[in-house]
C-alpha cells in the first residue's frame, strides 16, 4: 500500500483526480488532500506521503513553493499542470514527469507506474523546471538527460552535436563524453529547434555555435571546431547555407 497527497486549488479537479486514483488504483491511499499552499504545509507536516501530486499553479502561490519549504521531502512527485506549450516544454528539459489536464485513464496509470520507480528531482532539475515554467521568454541553458542508470544535467553550449542510434540519442560534449539517451533523436530535435540546434541529416542534430565551416564537396559536410565532419542531407543544404550566412552578417 503506497500513500498520497493530492494538491490541487481547483476543487472539480481535485474530486476528479481522488476519485479516479481510488478506483483505478485501490494500492494508493489518500490520507489528505489541499488546495493551497498554506493547507498543504499544514499536511505535510504532518504526513509525508509516498506519492505527492503536486498542481503548479495554486491560488496562493505555487506548486515550488511548496517544495521550498520543504527541501528535504521524501515524497515521490507527480505534477499535475494544464495543457500548456512552454510548461511542456519546461518539464522536458528537466526529465520530470507530469500528468496533462485534461488527462486519460492510461496517462494516470503511467504517471504512477514511473513514479514508484523513479529517482526523486534533485534540486537543480526542479531550478530548471521552475525557472523555464516562471520565464517562458527566457530559454532554458540546461537540459536533464535520461540515461539507463542516472540523470545528467548539461549545459547546452556543452552539446556539440546528438546523434541518432535506432531510437536512441547519442550526445557528444566538448568534455568528449558521449551520454547515451533512450529518446529519439527527433524529440531532441523538437525540442532543441528554437536552442541554436539544427537537423542537418536525418542521423544528425548540430549546435550551429560548433560550427567552423559548410564544405560544399563530397555530397556536402560541416567541419565542426572539435575536428568532427558531419554530412549534410541533400534536402538540407539549402537552409544550412542561409542559416551559415544569416549568422555572420
Amino acid at each position: 500500500m503506497h500513500t498520497a497527497i493530492i494538491v490541487e486549488d481547483m476543487i472539480d479537479a481535485l474530486t476528479l483526480l481522488k476519485k479516479d486514483i481510488e478506483t483505478q488504483h485501490p494500492e494508493i491511499e489518500i490520507i489528505a488532500t489541499a488546495q493551497s499552499v498554506v493547507e498543504a504545509a499544514k499536511v505535510l507536516r504532518k504526513n509525508q506521503p509516498d506519492i505527492l501530486f503536486l498542481d503548479i499553479m495554486l491560488g496562493d502561490g505555487t506548486g515550488f513553493d511548496i517544495l521550498e519549504i520543504f527541501p528535504d521531502l521524501k515524497s515521490k512527485i507527480i505534477f499535475v499542470t494544464a495543457s500548456d506549450e512552454f510548461a511542456i516544454r519546461a518539464f522536458k528539459f528537466a526529465a520530470i514527469d507530469y500528468v496533462l489536464k485534461p488527462y486519460s485513464n492510461e496517462d494516470l496509470s503511467l504517471a504512477i507506474a514511473r513514479a514508484k520507480e523513479q529517482l526523486q528531482p534533485n534540486k537543480e532539475r526542479l531550478q530548471i523546471l521552475k525557472e523555464t515554467i516562471s520565464a517562458p521568454e527566457k530559454k532554458p541553458n540546461k537540459i536533464s538527460l535520461h540515461t539507463l542508470d542516472q540523470i545528467i544535467i548539461v549545459s547546452l553550449d556543452d552539446i556539440i552535436r546528438c546523434e541518432s542510434d535506432s531510437n536512441n540519442t547519442i550526445f557528444h560534449l566538448q568534455d568528449k563524453r558521449k551520454i547515451f539517451v533512450t529518446k529519439t533523436l527527433k524529440y531532441f530535435a523538437d525540442l532543441l529547434s528554437s536552442h541554436d540546434f539544427v537537423r542537418v541529416h536525418q542521423s544528425h542534430l548540430v549546435n550551429l555555435q560548433c560550427i567552423s565551416a559548410y564544405i560544399k564537396t563530397d555530397g556536402g559536410y560541416l567541419m565542426l571546431k572539435n575536428g568532427e565532419n558531419v554530412p549534410v542531407s541533400v534536402r538540407k543544404k539549402t537552409e544550412i547555407i542561409d542559416i551559415l550566412d544569416k549568422m555572420h552578417k
